[in-house]
C-alpha cells in the first residue's frame, strides 16, 4: 500500500482541505511532487516523470499503471508498516537475490546486484513462503503466552509477598502475650526489617514487570501485524514480512525466554525460638527470632500459580416450602454486587434471593422452566429458559422484591450464561453444533472465531464461563461432563484431563484468574490454572456438586448440587 504519509495533511487534517497524493520516489529525495499515476505492482504513487521509467526499463514494462483517481487505495490496505519498502531507497521491494539472501527494490537490483547470478521476482517465489509467515505467527503466540505467564507470576509474587508480610504481623502479635512489654520494641524492629525487604523486593519486581510488559506490548504489536498480513496480504507481502520480521521475532522470543529463566521464587517468614530465655538487655539489642528472606530461580512459572483454601461459612438444606411441588433444584446461581445471592429453581419455576447467611429473603414465581442466571447490573438479572429461544430479564430491588423486566427473543436454545462485558453475554448452547455463542443484551447473536470440536451437547452435559484477566488476555472455558474434560480456549486450546476431573459441570472464574470447576463424580471443587495445571482439589460435604459462583471480590464461593434426596447450597470463604 502506498504509505499513508504520502498524503498532504494526513497528520494535521483541517476541515475542507483536499488531500493530495504525493510522488513517493520524489519524497525519498526530499522533494514534494503531486502524483499523477499509481503503480499497483510497485504499490506506490508516482509523478509523470518517475512513472516514465516503466517505459524505459524492460524489467518494469509489465507493471500496472493507473490514474490516481482510478486507484482504489482501499484495496491495497494492509498493515505492512513499511515492511514492503526498501530501507535504502524507500521503493517497493520486488526482487530477492538468492546469492546474497537479500530483498531488493528495482534500484537495488540494477545498482547493487548486477553481478549476482540469481535475482528473481518475489511474485514468482512468494507462494513458497506462506508457511514461514504462519510459523512466525505461532512463534509469536508462544512468546505472548510465555510473557503473559511471567506477568501473572509477577502479580502472584507481589500478592504472595504481601501475604507473607501479613503472616509475619500475625505471628509477631501472637508472641505479644509471651514477651509483654518487650514486644513493642520487637515488633518495631522485625516489622521494619520486613517492610524494608518488601519495599526493595517490590521495586525489583516492578522493574521486571515494566520490562515484561514492554516485551508483551512488542509481541502483541508484531502479532497483530503478522495476523493482518497472513489474513489479508498478498503472497509478496507475506514473503517480505517473513524476511523482515524474522529477526525481530527471534529477538523478542530470546528476551522473553531470558525473563522466564531469570524469575525468582521469594518468600519471607519469621521464626521464633519458643525456648528462648530473654536476657536482661533491651529488646533491640537481642531480637528473639529470625527474619528469613529466600530468593531462588523459578524455572517453571506455572508451578507458582496461587492455590486457594476453602473454609465453610454457612449451608442450607433445600426442602419443599410454601407452594413448592418438588424438592428445589438450583440450576443457576450468581452473586449480586452487594453480596446477596440470586438462584433459579428448575423444579418449581422460581427465582429466589438469599442474604449473606444463605437465608431466603425473596421469591418470584416464573412462567417458564429456568436453566441458568447471571447478574447483569446492581438490580437486574438475566435467565435462560428451558426449551425456549428466549432470555428473561428480571428486576431485583434492594428490598428483595423481584419483578419481570423484559423478554428477549433469540435464535438458539441456551443453557449456561455469563457476562462478557457490559454489553454482551457468553452463552452455552445445547442441541447445537457450536457449543458457545456471543449474545448482546439486546438479542443480537454471533459466533466466536474458534474451531470447536464437532460435537453437540445435550442439555445439562456442558457449561461455559468466560474470564477476562487483568493481564491483557481472555479465557473461554467449556466443561464436558461425559468426556471428563475441561476445555480452555486462549490462543492455544488446552484439553484438561486428570483423575481429579470426573464429571465436570459448572465452572467459574476464581482468585488470581484461575478456573474453578464442579466435579460431580468426585464431589470436589477443582482449581485449574489458565495453562491447564491442577492447582488444588477440595472435597466438599455435598454429593454431586453442579453449579458454582464466586463473589465479585473473589472472597466467597457458593455451590449447589443435583443429588436426589439430599440437595444443598453451601457457602465458603476463599483463602489464598
Amino acid at each position: 500500500m502506498a504509505d499513508s504519509g504520502s498524503r498532504i495533511g494526513e497528520d494535521d487534517e483541517v476541515p475542507g482541505r483536499v488531500k493530495e497524493n504525493l510522488c513517493q520516489p520524489c519524497l525519498s529525495k526530499d522533494k514534494k511532487t503531486v502524483a499523477d499515476k499509481f503503480c499497483s505492482t510497485c504499490n506506490e504513487f508516482q509523478c509523470n516523470d518517475c512513472s516514465n521509467v516503466h517505459n524505459v526499463l524492460a524489467i518494469l514494462k509489465n507493471h500496472k499503471l493507473m490514474g490516481v483517481k482510478e486507484a482504489d487505495v482501499a484495496s491495497f490496505s494492509i498493515k505492512m508498516k513499511a515492511l514492503d519498502l526498501c530501507d535504502q531507497h524507500q521503493r517497493s521491494l520486488e526482487f530477492f537475490c538468492e546469492d546474497e539472501k537479500k530483498l531488493c527494490c528495482s534500484t537495488c537490483a540494477i545498482i547493487n546486484h548486477r553481478k549476482c547470478h540469481s535475482v528473481v521476482e518475489i511474485e514468482k517465489i512468494a507462494g513458497k513462503i506462506n508457511k514461514r509467515i504462519s510459523t512466525l505467527g505461532e512463534k509469536l503466540k508462544e512468546a505472548k503466552e510465555a510473557a503473559e505467564s511471567v506477568a501473572r507470576y509477577i502479580r502472584s509474587s507481589k500478592h504472595q509477598l504481601a501475604g507473607d508480610i501479613r503472616e509475619i504481623h500475625v505471628e509477631v502479635r501472637r508472641l505479644r502475650d509471651k514477651v509483654m512489654r518487650m514486644f513493642d520494641d520487637l515488633e518495631e524492629s522485625v516489622v521494619n526489617s520486613a517492610e524494608t525487604i518488601e519495599r526493595e523486593t517490590l521495586e525489583n519486581l516492578t522493574r521486571k514487570q515494566t520490562q515484561i510488559e514492554k516485551h508483551l506490548a512488542d509481541v502483541t504489536s508484531c502479532l497483530e501485524t503478522i495476523e493482518s498480513i497472513f489474513k489479508n496480504g498478498t503472497s509478496v507481502q507475506k514473503y517480505i514480512a517473513g524476511q523482515k520480521m524474522e529477526s525481530n521475532v527471534n529477538a523478542l522470543s530470546r528476551n522473553i525466554k531470558e525473563e522466564c529463566q531469570n524469575l525468582e521464587t521469594m518468600n519471607i517468614s519469621f521464626h521464633f525460638d519458643e525456648t528462648l530465655k530473654m536476657p536482661p538487655l533491651p529488646i533491640t539489642e537481642y531480637v528473639p527470632g529470625q527474619l528469613l528472606f529466600r530468593s531462588a530461580r523459578q524455572g517453571d512459572v506455572n508451578s507458582v500459580e496461587m492455590t486457594m483454601k476453602l473454609t465453610p461459612v454457612s449451608a442450607t438444606v433445600l426442602k419443599k416450602t410454601g407452594d413448592d411441588i418438588k424438592i428445589p433444584l438450583y440450576t443457576g446461581i450468581d452473586f449480586l454486587a452487594d453480596g446477596r445471592l440470586v438462584a433459579v429453581d428448575n423444579s418449581n419455576k422460581k427465582c429466589l434471593v438469599y442474604n449473606e447467611k444463605l437465608e431466603n429473603v425473596g421469591s418470584y414465581k416464573l412462567s417458564f422452566i429456568p436453566l441458568s442466571v447471571v447478574v447483569v447490573s446492581e438490580e437486574e438479572v438475566a435467565i435462560t429458559r428451558c426449551g425456549e429461544k428466549k432470555i428473561e430479564f428480571l428486576h431485583v430491588s434492594k428490598c428483595n422484591e423481584i419483578s419481570s423486566s423484559r423478554t428477549c427473543k433469540v435464535k438458539k436454545k441456551y443453557d449456561s450464561i455469563c457476562l462478557k462485558n457490559d454489553r454482551q453475554f457468553v452463552v452455552g448452547t445445547y442441541d447445537e453444533p457450536r457449543p458457545v455463542r456471543i449474545l448482546s443484551l439486546t438479542g443480537e447473536e454471533q459466533d466466536l472465531r474458534i474451531n470447536f470440536p464437532n460435537k453437540t451437547y445435550p442439555i445439562g452435559t456442558s457449561a461455559s464461563t468466560y474470564i477476562r484477566n487483568s493481564d491483557y488476555s481472555e479465557i473461554l472455558v467449556i466443561t464436558d461432563r461425559y468426556e471428563h474434560t475441561v476445555y480452555i480456549y486462549d490462543f492455544i486450546v488446552r484439553n484438561v484431563k486428570n483423575d481429579q476431573i470426573k464429571g465436570p459441570c459448572g465452572a467459574a472464574g476464581g482468585p488470581s484468574d484461575t478456573i474453578l470447576v464442579c466435579c460431580r463424580e468426585t464431589d470436589t471443587i477443582v482449581q485449574i490454572s489458565q495453562t491447564g495445571q491442577i492447582l488444588s482439589s477440595h472435597k466438599i460435604d455435598m454429593k454431586n456438586p453442579f453449579r458454582v459462583c464466586v463473589s465479585r471480590d473473589k472472597s466467597f464461593l457458593v455451590v449447589t448440587n443435583i443429588c436426589v434426596g439430599n440437595r444443598k447450597m453451601q457457602k465458603f470463604k476463599i483463602l489464598t
